[in-house]
């Protein structure tokens, strides 16, 4: 219907992404024009979803719980929500800017031969199903508005941690809607087959709301314990450069900048980043951010709303210890 909305929700080990569940508040706030909110969720258990949604305002739940969608399948999950996107008749579509919803995104928008706004930060739909909105540019340095006028339904995907997480005034229906498998299993050609965990689980930067984050002013892998004990103490993501994960220091997921992961976490403390431009890209849209550096001019202190000029291995320490005795 022209004045609905559909979101589609990723899952891993069967949990809802919080960045999905961003992206259903952003939908209720902002898309809908009267109409109906739609929900997919794919895979094993997606059916058993509907009582966890309906806080959220969402009406109708579509859902496919086939084995081969567990795990992230291009093909077979681009096939369910352009079936659903048809089916439904929805003026928007939205997805969390996650990698997978952004490599989702394109693909559906492709199949759908409509368009697709990426990486926003705001979001408006006109009362026709116009969709606008503002996305981060030339690292993060300004902004540009872009617009979907004409093409429906209007796709987009949003930065993550950018739009709250807030359940609805009024619970949604939440209806349950099987959906026909709207694919051939046998011209699937590419699925993940295995999802493998690191020894010590940690929080993924892209979706923590805190993050403290170690570059080469930490001098060696050895003094990212410093990092940690914080992050832990706070209940934080490690994050990292992208110079101590090109050295080694600490694997890649956790690195944040334009080759990395872009996070907007609520804090972002900064232990000895310099702030290089491919790094600000990642992590100046963060709503508060502390830098820590010895050197006075350092470009991160230019994005910092707060900033300690000093040694990180005496700062760091004083942090973890205060933020201990705050907690009891």
């Amino acid at each position: 219907m022209a004045g609905d909305a559909l979101v589609f929700l990723e899952r891993r080990e069967g949990q809802i992404k919080r960045p999905s569940l961003q992206a259903l508040a952003a939908a209720r706030r902002h898309a809908l024009r009267g109409g109906s909110l739609h929900a997919l969720v794919l895979g094993p258990g997606s059916a058993d979803c509907a009582s966890e949604l309906a806080p959220y305002g969402v009406d109708h739940v579509h859902h496919l719980a086939d084995p081969l969608l567990e795990l992230y399948a291009p093909e077979a999950y681009t096939a369910c929500l352009a079936q659903v996107a048809r089916s439904t008749g929805a003026a928007v579509v939205l997805l969390a800017g996650t990698a997978l919803g952004r490599d989702l995104a394109a693909r559906t928008a492709a199949r759908l031969g409509t368009a697709c706004a990426s990486d926003l930060v705001e979001l408006q739909v006109a009362d026709d199903g116009a969709l606008s909105g503002r996305r981060p540019v030339y690292s993060g340095k300004a902004y540009a508005r872009v617009a979907i006028p004409r093409a429906r339904p209007a796709m987009a995907t949003l930065r993550p941690n950018v739009f709250p997480a807030e359940t609805a005034e009024r619970p949604g229906r939440a209806e349950s809607v099987p959906l026909e498998r709207p694919f051939d299993p046998q011209r699937i050609r590419v699925r993940a087959v295995e999802l493998r965990h690191a020894a010590e689980k940690e929080l993924d930067v892209a979706e923590a709301s805190i993050i403290v984050a170690g570059g080469r002013g930490l001098r060696g892998p050895e003094n990212f314990s410093l990092v940690r004990d914080l992050a832990r103490a706070l209940g934080a993501a490690v994050g990292a450069s992208r110079a101590v994960v090109d050295a080694g220091w600490i694997p890649h997921a956790h690195q944040v900048g334009q080759t990395g992961k872009v996070v907007s976490p609520t804090l972002y403390v900064a232990c000895g980043i310099s702030g290089a431009i491919q790094h600000l890209a990642g992590m100046s849209s963060s709503k508060v951010i502390v830098a820590i550096n010895k050197d006075p001019e350092a470009p991160i202190f230019k994005v910092a709303d707060y900033g300690i000029v000093g040694d990180l291995f005496e700062v760091l320490p004083a942090l973890t210890r205060a933020v201990e005795a705050h907690k009891g």
